[in-house]
Order: C-alpha cells, then structure tokens, then sequence
C-alpha cells in the first residue's frame, strides 16, 4: 500500500510546460491517411517511411521540399479497411537490410476470420523505393477475437531479434483474462529470431527467452506478459532500457520499463491502481509501470522515443510521448533511481498517432485523419496549436471504442458552418442530438455520455448543407 501511495504522489508531481518547445510540419507539402507508423532506414540513404492504417507504404527523401512520395508497397488487398484498430500497423529492417532487403510488417488482414500478421517482404533488386509485392513469406500470425487492441508495433532490438507488441484482443477489460494467460499469444511481448526457423515455424525461439522449453503450455515466444495494448515501444541504446507505452482502460495510461519474464499486471492492474478486483486486488508478483497519468491528462498513450538528437540538449536522455485523444506532449525524465519527473513540453488538438526518429535521433510527430502529417519538434513559434483549420470536413472515430459509458468525438469544420452531430442505434432511430449549431472554423471535442443506454451497436452522424459523414461505435457494459 506505501508503495501505491508513494506513486500516486510522484505520479502529480509535475513540472512547468517547457513554453520553448512545439513543433513545425516537416514535410508542408505532403499529406498521409491515418498515418500508424514513421520509420528510418539503416542503409544510409536517409528515406522516410510512413505507414498509413489501409495499407499503403509510402517512401521519400528526409527533405522539406519533398511533395511526391512514392509507394513502397501497397498491401490495401490484404489488409483490413475496417475497424479503429486494425490496419497496418508496423514496419521493421532488418540489421542486415543493406545486404538481404529484408524489411517485416504487421498488419491486420481484410480476410476473416480476423487476424494480426506478422510478414516479411523484399525491396526490388533493381528499385531501392519499391518492394516486391509476390515475396511475401508470412512468419506468424495471430487471430484476433475482436476489432481493437491489436498493438502492431515491430522492432528489432539490439540483440537483433525481432521484437512484436499484441494486444490482449479487444473488448473492455480483457473478457477472456488473454493478458494473464501464457499459453496464448495475446497482451504480450514476444521476442523471435527470424534468422533461423524451427518447429515448423519461420522463426526459432531465442534459448535467452523466459519460457523457453518450459513445459507448462506457456507460448516461448513470450518476452513479456500482462500487457493491455502497448501502443509503441522503444530500445534506448545508452541505457538498454526498453520502453512501452500501454493503453489503459477507463482511468489509467501508463509507461513501462519492460524487462525479461515480468508481468505488467493487466487486467489485474490498471496503471498503479487495482482493475480487476477495483479494490483489494492481489498485486503480488506483479510490475508496476514507472509513470501512470490520468483522464485530466489524457485518454489513449502514444509512446514515443528517447531523445537523443542534438538539437535539444535540455531533452538528451528523456523519454519523449503523446496522448493520441488530448494531442499532449511530454518528456519523462527517468534515470533507474530517482522519482520520475514529468513535463508538457506543449499541446495540440491533433490526434498523435505515432512519433519517428531520423537518423540523427531527432523526433518526428505524426497526425491522425483523413489528411495526416508529419511534424519535427521545433523550437519557436508552436504551429499546430489549433489555429489552423481543416480543409474539410473531419469526424473521427470514436475514443474509446468500444467504451464503457461515454467516449469522445472530435470533428473538424472547414469554415463557419451549421453543424449536426446525432446518435442512432442499430435500428436507424435517432437517440440524441448532441450538436445543433453553426460552428466556426476550428476542431472540437464532444462527449456522449451514455450510461442510461443498453449495450450494443450504435451510429453517429455528422451533417451539414452538402456533407454527411457517419461512423459506427460498439457500447459494452
């Protein structure tokens, strides 16, 4: 209990908004759907990657003036185009990507039943910006019982095995307790070696891994377990530290130190606080996360990287993240031993999908919607504080979703317009108007509260003169 209580202090104590800090588009001339992932390569040659949630790839020069990106692979036959999870979600080089072409994605498939893949492809022999299409070789896969939670982020970890973040399969608070189970893969980190296969398997299981050649029925590929959805995750080469960024449920998001054979609590734990029981629940054996914050703050964490570009020498060494739904971003100072301290460096009313590094460390941000972008972190004026407006009409998806009672929307309007947002459910009847009104410009936020609903499916509409956009949401309780 000292020690709960001892991390809720530490978990407030933080410090003045570094005014100083914001960010400015990288790449003004160029725009990406539902940006979910930006990478570097290790040739030397510089490129940008970008994932985008439906399946394509694109691939340009680390340039301002860039404008015309050029497909890398374009997956959009194979991948999901539905759902607010799902998608392709991840991208990773292998160390030895200069000599074998070798690069490993992680997608959502569009065929059902639904399933997290894990795929590795070739870059064309004769065109370093395009990939093969046919070479496909799929190295594990996943089925994944509902829409969310299907984490998605590939990377290989100093040691150069791969390293693969799955969520614990959707649904509000782990109905089928997966992140606890280590018989199965999901709400687990898994460790595999790609460069060798065994078992029948594309991949062979590091003998350094925690269950390797147990004899329980516990999945070896397991590195960590009783993970949520980890959102991101990062290796800081000077310390060895390996850093995840896991989404909470209804109160809490946290930040992990992930370590070999630990378990991260969930659905147990949410954050530093009990979930399942909500009270008096049993933490023995359990590993806390080193930062948690709370809905004042934010509802979806994006991890992110730690800094060590040169721009920003008051950074060197913190861990730098985002919340996707609240567009914070913060930098996490955390050296092993002392109290973890927290600072916003600024805010923003873009939803933040994911965070990049160029090859000189520094940090990218990116944007979610229908027009995404790429930012760098910048000194100087902040642009992206909202002043600028939509050039059309945006409405999200919402946040959380499924949810539990109530979720946000957020939608953009181009110019001053009337606006109507309704809820109907899955009978087509109107429930409730929750915006009737002419808009400025700008972005916005809505809460639907819906605890004096039934659980089930349900519509949400956004019309205006000649616009009508309308999305669907799940209500689980």
């Amino acid at each position: 209990m000292k020690r709960l209580i001892a991390a809720f202090i530490i978990l407030f104590l933080s410090a003045h908004m570094y005014s100083q800090f914001g960010m400015k588009p990288a790449f003004p001339n160029m725009t990406f759907p539902f940006i979910t992932e930006l990478v570097s390569t290790n040739d030397g040659s510089g490129r940008i990657f970008v994932l985008t949630q439906r399946g394509v790839i694109y691939v340009f020069p680390d340039s301002a003036e860039t404008s015309y990106p050029k497909v890398f692979l374009d997956l959009t036959d194979s991948v999901s185009q539905s759902g607010a999870e799902t998608g392709l979600l991840g991208i990773a080089f292998h160390p030895d990507y200069m000599s074998n072409g070798y690069f490993y994605v992680d997608y959502t498939t569009r065929q059902l039943p639904l399933r997290s893949k894990i795929s590795r492809f070739s870059v064309s022999a004769n065109n370093p910006d395009s990939a093969v299409r046919s070479s496909e070789l799929v190295i594990l896969t996943q089925e994944q019982p509902y829409e969310n939670h299907d984490g998605g982020k590939l990377l290989f970890g100093p040691d150069n095995y791969l390293y693969i973040s799955f969520g614990d399969g959707g649904n509000a608070g782990d109905p089928n307790n997966y992140a606890q189970n280590r018989s199965v893969l999901l709400g687990k980190l898994l460790r595999i070696n790609i460069d060798s296969s065994s078992g029948g398997n594309n991949y062979s299981i590091p003998v350094t891994n925690p269950f390797y050649g147990n004899t329980n029925g516990w999945r070896q590929e397991i590195y960590a377990w009783g993970l949520r959805n980890t959102w991101k995750f990062c290796f800081d080469t000077p310390t060895g530290r390996l850093w995840a960024a896991d989404v909470g449920e209804s109160s809490w998001e946290e930040i992990d130190i992930i370590e070999s054979g630990k378990n991260y609590g969930w659905n147990t734990m949410e954050g530093f606080a009990c979930f399942n029981p909500p009270e008096n629940c049993d933490s023995t054996g359990l590993t806390i996360p080193i930062w948690s914050y709370g809905r004042e703050n934010g509802d979806a964490i994006t991890g992110g990287y730690v800094y060590r570009g040169r721009s920003f020498p008051s950074l060197t060494g913190k861990y730098i993240y985002g919340d996707f739904e609240d567009g914070n971003v913060w930098a996490l100072t955390y050296d092993g031993f002392n109290p973890p301290q927290n600072t916003l460096l600024f805010s923003t009313l873009y939803f933040i999908s994911t965070f990049g590094t160029d090859t000189s460390g520094e940090i990218f941000i990116c944007t979610y919607g229908p027009s995404g972008q790429v930012f760098r972190l910048s000194t100087g004026p902040f642009v992206g504080s909202g002043e600028e407006y939509p050039a059309e009409f945006i409405l999200n998806q919402n946040y959380p979703n499924p949810f539990n009672s109530s979720t946000k929307i957020k939608y953009g309007v181009p110019g001053e317009n009337p606006v109507t947002i309704k809820i109907y459910d899955i009978l087509g009847r109107e429930i409730i108007t929750l915006v009737s009104a002419t808009k400025s410009p700008g972005f916005y936020t809505i809460i639907w509260d819906a605890s004096n609903y039934p659980s089930g499916v349900y519509f949400y509409s956004l019309n205006s003169e000649n616009t009508y956009i309308y999305k669907k949401m799940v209500l689980v309780k």
